[in-house]
């Protein structure tokens, strides 16, 4: 048998061992069982929001179980065929062993993706907020550029991107800005772009031509369903602020106080609204978004504190060290710090070309707790 057809099968197999434990198949497996005989129960649906909870559990579960179950019994196929084509000097079944291989490859990769998608958070659509750092104006026309290619990124998905509230920079570009992607699993793609984004280019904005350097923060934060909750105390532990809302003006600026803003005092937190004419409309949503915020924020909690029981750095936080370099000049190219993931021309990924970064991201996190886990 051709020596690299046997690396690359016992390297598959090896993918798929640590997909089974890392994902406890046979955990999950006996949870089904568990949720199935719940199920079976004459009073399931006498609490219909409990038991809505549980259906939901149970469809993730199955979009687990399923697929992996799948690539382990392939797995065994595949064990099979390499004892056969060690010893058939036809060259049929190694034929066989290279097609099943081909197809096992594309499985695991697709159950790694999904593995990652595992939080009920996940599932969500997501908010994006990216905001103008260090570098003036070049920062500023660099964070409208990032909130377009999201936004790109998002329609080309074929997902709904609606703008919730902007500020835009005294010269060009925006100060800060919010936009909510809604769609499946929008947040469990975007979570990773979470942090610094740098962009290194000659400077429209400059006489002389020089190159600058500019910087703006990204963050995303899941918009949250009815299953999952978080408490605030609204009338002891929020302000609210009314203003005009900001635009290029026209015949439908808003000349009302529509525009809302509030700040969670006890961590000071801010959400705001404005993209609707209604101020009941803006609070509502600036109230969602606030929730998500807080939400967001007991994730990267929980998320520290695993990483410090493992010995592991913490994620990326708002605003923190970069994750992302943007090259115009000299030089042409897109490079994630974290997964080394490169890409030669910048201009497909500024128009929302992402999945190669975002994907890179969700097989890295999955490595690094495999990783740990050996």
């Amino acid at each position: 048998m051709d020596p690299e057809l046997r690396d690359k099968s016992e390297e598959l197999l090896k993918r798929i061992v640590h997909l089974r434990d890392c994902l406890d198949l046979a955990g999950k497996k006996a949870r089904v069982e568990e949720i199935n005989d719940r199920m079976s129960a004459s009073d399931f649906w006498n609490d219909q929001q409990a038991a809505q909870l549980v259906m939901d559990e149970m469809r993730r579960l199955k979009a687990t179980v399923g697929p992996l179950e799948g690539i382990v019994s392939s797995g065994e196929d595949v064990t099979v065929l390499m004892e056969f084509a060690e010893d058939d000097d036809s060259g049929d079944s190694e034929r066989e062993l290279e097609e099943a291989v081909g197809k096992l490859e594309a499985d695991i990769d697709k159950v790694e993706l999904q593995a990652t998608l595992a939080s009920p958070e996940d599932a969500c659509s997501a908010y994006v907020t990216v905001q103008a750092g260090e570098g003036g104006t070049d920062s500023a026309d660099w964070a409208q550029m990032l909130l377009r290619m999201y936004a790109r990124w998002g329609e080309r998905n074929d997902f709904k991107v609606e703008e919730i509230d902007i500020s835009h920079g005294e010269e060009a570009g925006i100060r800060n800005a919010t936009i909510l992607i809604s769609g499946d699993y929008v947040y469990g793609y975007l979570r990773g772009e979470t942090g610094n984004h740098r962009l290194i280019r000659i400077s429209p904005f400059d006489s002389a031509g020089r190159r600058h350097t500019a910087f703006a923060a990204v963050d995303v934060t899941p918009e949250l369903d009815d299953n999952i909750e978080i408490e605030i105390n609204w009338d002891k532990d929020v302000r609210e602020d009314t203003y005009r809302s900001s635009g290029a003006g026209g015949q439908h600026v808003n000349k009302t106080d529509s525009a809302v803003r509030l700040t969670h005092i006890p961590t000071g937190i801010v959400a705001a609204c404005q993209n609707e004419r209604s101020q009941h409309k803006n609070r509502a949503t600036a109230r969602k978004m606030l929730q998500a915020k807080l939400y967001q924020q007991e994730i990267d909690k929980r998320d520290a504190d695993i990483a410090a029981k493992r010995g592991q750095k913490s994620k990326i936080g708002f605003g923190g060290q970069t994750i992302r370099n943007y090259v115009l000049h000299p030089d042409q190219y897109v490079k994630d710090a974290r997964t080394g993931t490169k890409v030669g021309n910048p201009q497909p990924v500024l128009d929302g070309d992402l999945d190669k970064f975002l994907e890179a991201y969700l097989r890295w996190t999955l490595s690094e707790q495999t990783a740990d886990q050996e």
